[in-house]
Formats: C-alpha cells, sequence, structure tokens
C-alpha cells in the first residue's frame, strides 16, 4: 500500500495538526520571568518538580499526571506513584476539564489536553515554568474553536494546592461554555503510600466524599480506618476541595457522570458518594464575548481537622472575590519566602546570559533543598537549642540548669559557643558544636526514586518552625 501524505480521516473527520518547532524562550506572564516549551506535546513525556517554601511536594509529568501533597507520601493528595504510573495517569488523574462551547447551532465537545479526541482541532500546547520553579503553567490553543485554555499548579501556605485556570476568548465571535471542571482521583486523609499501591481498590471501597451545599466544598475521608481488629478505628481527618470563582451549575464528586457531559445529557448533582474514587468537579456556564477571559480557582489541602473543615466553610461564606484575591496573595507570599531562602545562599546573580542565570537559580535551589540553609544566619534560638540537648543528652538540662536559664531568647553563634566553653562541660561544648539549625532539608526521594523517602519536616504541631536536616554532614557541606 503506497504512502499518502495526506492526512488521515477518522470516520468523516480530517486529522488536524497544527504543526511547529518545539522551541524554548523566556516570558513573562502573571507577572514573573517563565521560561515557555513551545509544541511541548511534540517532545517525548518529561517528568519534573514544583518547590514551595513550606512543607508543600509536587511531582508531575508534562502529560499533567502529578502527585502532590503534604510533608511525606504518607498525606498524599494524589497517589504517590513511581514516574512511569504518574506519567501515564493523566486522564484519571489530576486536573480534568471538559467543554462544550456553543457558537450559534453547532455545539462542540473539547476536552483539552486529552488525547480522546487529538487530531479533532488545530491545537498549540505549551508549557511554562516560573523561573523560581513554585509554578508550572499547561496552555492549549484551540485554532478552530477560537478558544485559549490555560491552568496553572501553584502551593499557598494558607490554601494548600491552587488550580487557576483562564478560559481566554481570542476568536472574532462570541462563545457560549458549559464546562465541568475539577479534581480526580483524590486520596482522602489518612491513607499511607504502601496502602496507595497495595490496596487500591479495597481502599476505593472505604473512600466517602460529602460535599456542604451552601458553599461547594467538598469533604474527602475514609468511613473508616483500614483493619479487620474489633477496636474503634475513625478516621478523623479529611482532604477539602473549594472552587472560587464560578457560578456553579452544580457539583460532581466521582467521575461517573463525566461521559454524560461528552453526550450532551443532562447531569445529576452530587453531594454523598461512597465506596468509589474521590473526585471534585464544578459545573458551570460562561458567555464570553470577544477578547473576554474568565478565571477561577479550584483549592486543595490535605489532613484537615473538623476545626479546619468548619474554617473553610466560612471562608466560602464571605466575599468571594476577596478571597480570590487573598490566595492570590499568599501564592505570591510563598514564592518569595521560596526567593528569600535562595538568596540567603547566593542564588541571585544577573548576567546577559539569562539561561546561565536561571540555572545559577535553580542549581542553588535544589541543593539547599538537599542541605538545607540556616534558618537565622549565625543566630541561636535557645529554645530550639534546648530541645536539641534534650533530645541528644537530656542529663545536661539537670546538670547544667543555669546554663540554660542564663541563655537569652536568641543568641550569636560565637557567644554560644563561648558560654559552653567557660561552662567546663566537654558534653556541652561539643553538642553546641555540633548544632546545626538548619532548615529546608530533605532526602532526595522522589517517585523515580521509589525506593528513598523524604519528609519536608518544616513546622512543629503548634506551627513554629522545626529546625533539622536529612541525610549526612556531607549532604550539607557538598550542597
Amino acid at each position: 500500500m503506497p504512502t499518502s501524505l495526506r492526512p488521515p480521516v477518522i470516520g468523516q473527520t480530517d486529522l488536524r495538526v497544527a504543526a511547529g518547532p518545539v522551541r524554548g524562550e523566556f516570558v513573562a506572564l502573571l507577572g514573573e520571568t517563565f521560561y515557555k516549551i513551545s509544541h511541548v506535546d511534540a517532545m517525548e513525556p518529561f517528568f519534573m518538580s514544583l518547590v514551595s517554601s513550606s512543607d508543600h511536594w509536587l511531582f508531575i509529568a508534562s502529560t499533567g499526571g502529578l502527585s502532590a501533597g503534604r510533608v511525606s507520601a504518607e498525606r498524599a493528595l494524589f497517589p504517590y506513584y513511581t514516574v512511569d504510573k504518574l506519567t501515564e495517569s493523566s486522564e484519571h488523574t489530576g486536573g480534568k476539564t471538559i467543554l462544550l462551547v456553543a457558537h450559534g447551532d453547532r455545539v462542540s465537545l473539547w476536552e483539552p489536553f486529552s488525547d480522546r479526541w487529538r487530531g479533532a482541532y488545530r491545537t498549540e500546547r505549551n508549557l511554562y515554568k516560573n523561573v523560581v520553579g513554585s509554578a508550572l503553567v499547561f496552555e492549549e490553543i484551540n485554532l478552530d474553536l477560537g478558544l485559549t485554555y490555560r491552568y496553572a499548579w501553584r502551593t499557598s501556605e494558607a490554601y494548600g494546592f491552587v488550580k487557576t485556570t483562564w478560559l481566554i476568548n481570542h476568536g472574532p465571535a462570541a462563545s457560549q461554555v458549559e464546562l465541568v471542571d475539577g479534581l480526580q482521583n483524590l486520596l482522602p486523609a489518612n491513607i499511607a503510600s504502601l496502602t496507595q499501591n497495595t490496596y487500591s481498590v479495597l481502599l476505593d471501597g472505604y473512600k466517602r466524599s460529602e460535599l456542604e451545599p451552601e458553599t461547594g466544598l467538598g469533604l474527602f475521608s475514609l468511613s473508616s480506618r483500614l483493619t479487620d481488629l474489633a477496636e474503634p478505628s475513625e478516621a478523623l481527618r479529611a482532604t477539602v476541595v473549594a472552587q472560587i470563582g464560578l457560578p456553579a451549575a452544580g457539583y460532581l464528586l466521582s467521575s461517573l457522570q463525566l461521559d454524560r457531559f461528552r453526550n450532551g445529557l443532562g447531569l445529576t448533582p452530587e453531594t454523598d458518594v461512597c465506596g468509589r474514587r474521590c473526585a471534585y468537579f464544578v459545573h458551570a456556564r460562561l458567555g464570553l464575548e470577544a477578547g473576554d477571559q474568565r478565571s477561577w480557582h479550584i483549592v486543595a489541602d490535605v489532613h484537615q481537622d473538623s476545626a479546619a473543615a468548619v474554617a473553610w466553610v466560612r471562608r466560602l461564606r464571605g466575599d468571594r472575590d476577596a478571597l480570590y484575591r487573598d490566595v492570590e496573595r499568599d501564592i505570591a507570599g510563598n514564592t518569595a519566602e521560596l526567593l528569600k531562602l535562595i538568596h540567603s545562599a547566593d542564588g541571585a546573580q544577573l548576567t546577559r546570559a539569562s539561561l546561565a542565570t536561571a540555572h545559577h537559580l535553580a542549581n542553588v535551589l535544589f541543593n539547599i533543598a538537599r542541605g538545607g540553609v540556616f534558618a537565622d544566619q549565625y543566630r541561636i534560638d535557645a529554645a530550639d537549642l534546648r530541645d536539641f540537648i534534650a533530645a541528644h543528652h537530656g542529663g545536661l538540662l539537670s546538670q547544667y540548669p543555669g546554663f540554660f536559664a542564663d541563655l537569652p531568647a536568641r543568641l550569636p553563634l560565637a557567644e554560644l559557643q563561648a558560654r559552653a566553653a567557660a561552662s567546663g562541660s566537654a558534653n556541652l561544648k561539643r553538642l553546641c558544636s555540633v548544632y546545626l539549625p538548619l532548615t529546608f532539608s530533605r532526602r532526595h526521594g522522589d517517585p523515580s526514586r521509589p525506593w528513598n523517602t523524604f519528609t519536608l519536616e518544616l513546622k512543629k504541631a503548634d506551627g513554629s518552625p522545626h529546625l533539622g536536616y536529612q541525610g549526612n554532614w556531607r549532604d550539607i557541606f557538598q550542597n
């Protein structure tokens, strides 16, 4: 059979390809400098991480498949799988958006970043990552419908993980859009990584998804912990999800009705779903004039107790526009704190070679993520020092009560070492010398190194800073 140079067809539809070269460049976006890869779908899938100044972690493939959470893999928002599984999971894990776009009497189905209908439209897919490494933006431009769909993953200390979406009408005519947008394969609280990987089907039977109908807050928990013991085993924490910015017509708590929406059929709002994989979708209708843009947030956080859930409800009952702006402010604060950490390790430089400047910043960022940075330069927090001494040689606290009572709340390192030398205790002098008040340090575990585990212990239970490091001294001084 001779090779045809004409595009093939599926049924009566010609396959359409918006061909273009893969190209990288620096661009301005969201008030920051981003590195843009045009036509990223022409590349082989690759794996990335986003970094936060707090205890968030997020690993994501260029396909959109991801895992994320706080502190460790034991507090995951999406399942913590190996790289190959995450790369292939974009259709059923993470963000999912389906749009029905009306132009006149014609209604078009568009599912950005899905390969279900690949070739049905002329599209261009681009990827942006900010130089700091705290934000990742996916963009799909539909040249046939005259619409651009763009979404970003970012982190917020107060709100958790933020998926922000922009829908832009760059065509010459108005569009009416009906959509469902949300997150799939959410994990409830209290699920260990071992359970995620070995008991996933059994685990689904314990999942419960609930909606607070007044505010649209989704609560995802276990009906009980997994156990066959005859003892109380309540699961008292939940994953929470909410949307800010869309005029909601209803919500879905599972993926069961997505095919109905694809087929143009009506949706039945869901308020309580048991025994199914957790999901959170908002159903909305929008009108976009030529040149118009709409944006909204979907925010999600893990390991929330009942008091936190009540606080979320109160926030959502208030001014939604003010809440939207507050989310943006908190995201900006996270980025500013991350830059502060990088700058403390001389990560800021400026040269004519923008790529070299960005590479230096990224190199310093990943070095301090391994080795950590000193929390307050050469100043010592006496309370944290006491905790360190108590953990390593608790008897010293009772043997030298005057030494610890006389310490000011904060003191220079040189003064601490002089006080320790004057105490006459070799053990006290030794421990004050090896005490390293580092922060931001973690092991280099990720889904490409599943044999390594990481823990981002940056805060104590009361919210105060937790100082310490992971790994050994070689890691600290090398990085």
